[in-house]
């Protein structure tokens, strides 16, 4: 078992927010499982997008990646990921195909961010840096989703 890792508390509520994006997966993953029409997954995860990922990429793409500079080649990679994951979540073709993929990628995207890309953030950024950060933070509420196909 891996050791937790140690966040810095300003980044911490960013890190909690990539646990409910690992739970969007577990969530496609017991959808399938359980055989929802794959339009009610979608339904979700274009919601969860909508509503959660989108503010989540802006914020570390205006506030947190700039600490290490657009160049830094674990920012090129994140930014590459963003637009990839937008591309997935606006398709609408391909379910099967398209839900896996999102799946897939969004929880790499999140252990690449959480084991590597954030532990360089914290040991490159000042204090005040990382303060910024979390004074540009919004908490993104969890509320608003009533089918609980994954039940």
């Amino acid at each position: 078992m891996p050791k937790p890792i140690k966040r810095h508390k300003s980044i911490q509520p960013i890190s909690r927010e990539h646990h409910h994006g690992l739970l969007l997966g577990w969530k496609i993953r017991e959808g399938i499982k359980k055989e929802i029409p794959l339009e009610r997954i979608k339904s979700y995860a274009n919601w969860f997008w909508e509503t959660h990922l989108i503010l989540h990429f802006d914020l570390e793409e205006k506030h947190l990646f700039p600490i290490l500079g657009a160049e830094h080649e674990m920012v090129v990679q994140a930014v590459k990921e963003h637009r990839r994951l937008k591309e997935l979540f606006e398709n609408q073709a391909d379910l099967p195909t398209n839900l896996s993929l999102i799946e897939k990628e969004l929880t790499d995207h999140i252990r690449f961010e959480e084991r590597t890309l954030f532990n360089e953030i914290q040991t490159i950024g000042t204090e005040e840096q990382l303060e910024a950060v979390e004074k540009a933070h919004s908490k993104i509420e969890d509320e608003g989703w009533e089918d609980e196909f994954w039940v």
